[in-house]
């Protein structure tokens, strides 16, 4: 990962398609200094569209037909943000996002794609399964693949292009022992329109012999939950039904006020710039060139990619832009279900297995660009220019390092108006705030450096790893003050962080009252942020304490175990993009409903397992006249971690953690490395509860009716061996 200047300029990408990922391969080389560069994606994984056939027919695998934009952003020194856009204001540069709201930009990109055509058909958004975006029909496909009344299912299939045919030749393929009806339906008068007739007759053959009937003249007019209704006033049934027909733009795209063309899709210059916003820029799918308009197809994307990079690093620094001209003529591949493919350019068809191997090739090879990521150089620590060309002045602590007070108080001035019963206006924000309150007050701290490069989802993370020891301890969150490190930038992007990391907080902080009353913002090399937090206790409760345990308690724990083990591979650039998302979900997730259901089932003791990890948390909770008997297969664990073990790669806090108890943890000869997860130290973990042992299995079972993670992992006796015996045990 390229290390990072101040960054003075905030570069946007909006989505993973074929042009962002060779831009992000690019701009990991080589970028202006001072361009922070950000991509958008709602899901960790980003589809190789020319592969998905052959994925669907179980040639490949989900990883060798995914780029896992997680590593790969984080290998580029990108940021990654998982979220989706819903709307854009190209004249204010804000993007309006479904989870984390406002984001702003100075250079915006968009490569979204496109998708099927559903609203010009009545109940086809409804009850059809579109073929993108493909995470959903990826895993609609899975449940109908492994269906056990295939045999008696309808398949229908509605498009009549290449896609279409390739989907439906696809699925005929992966089922064939099955022998499901498999039909594709095309509005046009032969299938392939556009294709030379030794294409089309290849097609048809490989229908026939997949059993794929194939209906032309068949224009859907309307769907029902179990009809296709024709324009010929015919109709059909079916059981499962995939569409596919032409491409279609994101509504927001003709909302944001882009210029458009008649079908919706952004108009760009051969610079792909918009015609109408020189810092808006467009690939692939989602944007035509007017001058040079072309078929929607990925090969365009891919040329498109490198092009797309140099202009935006140009744009950034003023310089002048490149010009792309699409070619013509491309060689278009269709797989054919078996490992079977025909080719067509200008005109000339050919197919047969030899074909699937040139286009398996290509495909692979394109692949390949993504997985084996090498290292990146180092950077000079010299003096270096910002992306104007201007020298940058080394920041100082001079100044305590503050963020400016402009940038402050217009920050909670915005959040006031989201969050106005959290936000104090700022003429009554003081160096000290009062705690209003009349109950006893527990008063906890915690901080944490960022772990990803997302400010709103690490304050999200943060405040729920402060409110932790507050719910741990039965009170209820009150108010909070934050203390806040944002890397050195140019005042307009600390703004955008500072709103980003508190507008996270308060989004958790929203979820129980907790005000937050002020705090303290200052710069430096990596974003830190910490929350002291106050909580109260509700009238005539006492504190449920770490010790007060008593012996033939049942031990609950909440939450995954392995996020120190997930993250140290993360850093390392080897964990899976999909289980580092699975473990950040983990972590937003409050232990509120785990804090409710201990105090409900009566519970003795109860402590939020963080950095000592399992382990030393559980001693804490033991003291010295408890052991613990611990059951190693039940501990939750979470995606990747094991994986992550067995390849030799723990937190640097693991070790430290197994020695500091030492002599009080037995862990048996021939231990499977689940045990290895007791020492692995926590973020945002959950809580380790002791209740009796009649209620361990019920408040199990109402904890996961509020869809929060519980096992009963084991069981506490007096201890009565010597001091220096193990009081732990694993079996």
């Amino acid at each position: 990962m390229l290390p990072r200047e101040p960054a003075k300029q905030d570069l946007v990408l909006v989505g993973g398609g074929h042009s962002h990922v060779l831009v992000l391969k690019q701009l990991a080389m080589s970028r202006p200094s001072g361009l922070r560069v950000t991509l958008i994606s709602p899901a960790a994984f980003t589809p190789y569209s020319g592969m998905l056939p052959g994925l669907l027919a179980g040639h490949y695998s989900f990883e060798e037909t995914h780029i896992d934009l997680v590593r790969l952003c984080h290998w580029a020194g990108v940021r990654f943000l998982a979220d989706t856009v819903e709307a854009l204001d190209p004249d204010s540069r804000q993007l309006q996002c479904q989870a984390r709201g406002q984001l702003g930009y100075d250079i915006l990109s968009i490569d979204i794609g496109s998708q099927p055509e559903l609203d010009s058909v009545p109940g086809a958004r409804e009850f059809a399964v579109p073929v993108k975006p493909v995470a959903e029909l990826w895993n609609r496909w899975e449940a109908l693949s492994q269906s056990d009344d295939l045999a008696e299912r309808r398949i229908a299939v509605v498009g009549g292009g290449a896609g279409s045919v390739e989907i439906a030749l696809a699925i005929a393929h992966r089922l064939r022992a099955k022998k499901p009806a498999i039909t594709l339906y095309c509005g046009g008068q032969e299938v392939l329109t556009g294709y030379s007739r030794g294409a089309r007759r290849a097609v048809e053959a490989q229908c026939a012999a997949l059993g794929v009937a194939l209906h032309c003249g068949h224009r859907v007019r309307e769907v029902t939950d179990s009809q296709l209704l024709f324009e010929s006033a015919d109709a059909a049934g079916y059981d499962s039904l995939i569409w596919c027909t032409g491409a279609a733009a994101a509504p927001w795209i003709k909302a944001s006020g882009l210029p458009v063309d008649e079908r919706g899709f952004m108009q760009v210059e051969d610079t792909l710039q918009s015609t109408s916003y020189e810092n808006v820029f467009g690939a692939g799918d989602v944007a035509t060139q007017y001058r040079h308009p072309r078929p929607k197809a990925g090969v365009y994307a891919v040329r498109q990619g490198p092009v797309l990079a140099d202009n935006l690093q140009a744009f950034s620094v003023g310089q002048s832009l490149r010009e792309h001209t699409p070619q013509r003529e491309f060689l278009s591949m269709l797989a054919l279900g078996s490992k079977r493919a025909v080719a067509q350019r200008n005109g000339v068809a050919l197919s047969g297995a030899w074909v699937w191997r040139w286009k398996n090739r290509i495909d692979r090879e394109f692949m390949e660009r993504f997985r084996d990521l090498p290292p990146l150089a180092m950077s000079g620590s010299g003096s270096e220019k910002d992306v104007n060309g201007q020298s940058q002045q080394a920041p100082c602590g001079g100044c305590g390092a503050k963020v400016s007070g402009d940038v402050l108080h217009g920050v909670l001035e915005d959040l006031r108006g989201l969050y106005p019963r959290l936000v104090l206006p700022t003429d009554r924000l003081d160096d000290a705030s009062p705690v209003n309150t009349t109950q006893p007050i527990l008063q906890s701290v915690d901080a944490l450096r960022g772990l990803v490069d997302d400010p709103w989802r690490m304050g999200r993370i943060a405040a729920q790893h402060a409110l932790s020891d507050i719910y741990a301890s039965g009170a209820q969150p009150h108010s909070a003050q934050a203390l806040v490190t944002l890397p050195f930038a140019a005042p307009s992007l600390l703004r955008r962080d500072l709103q980003s990391v508190v507008q996270g907080a308060l989004s958790v902080f929203e979820e129980s009252a907790c005000k937050l009353q002020g705090g303290h913002s200052m710069q430096g090399p990596e974003l830190q942020l910490g929350f002291a937090v106050n909580g109260v206790l509700a009238p005539g409760s006492s504190v449920l304490a770490k010790r007060g345990a008593q012996a033939g308690n049942k031990l609950i724990l909440t939450k995954a175990l392995g996020s120190g083990a997930v993250f140290a591979a993360y850093m390392q650039g080897r964990m899976d993009g999909r289980y580092v998302e699975a473990a950040l979900t983990g972590m937003e997730q409050s232990n509120a409903v785990a804090a409710a259901v201990a105090r409900d089932f009566q519970a003795t003791a109860a402590t939020d397992v963080t950095g000592f990890g399992l382990a030393g948390h559980l001693l804490e909770m033991l003291g010295d006249v408890l052991a613990a008997d611990i059951e190693i297969d039940k501990l939750l664990v979470m995606p990747g971690a094991l994986d992550a073990m067995e390849a030799g790669i723990f937190s640097t806090l693991h070790e430290p953690n197994r020695a500091a108890i030492a002599d009080r943890c037995m862990n048996p000869p021939g231990a499977p490395l689940q045990a290895e997860l007791l020492f692995d130290p926590q973020t945002s973990g959950g809580l380790l509860i002791a209740l009796p042992a009649d209620r361990a299995d019920a408040a199990c079972e109402a904890l996961r009716a509020q869809q929060v993670d519980a096992a009963v992992i084991g069981s506490l006796q007096t201890l009565d061996t010597a001091r220096d015996a193990p009081v732990i045990r694993l079996s």
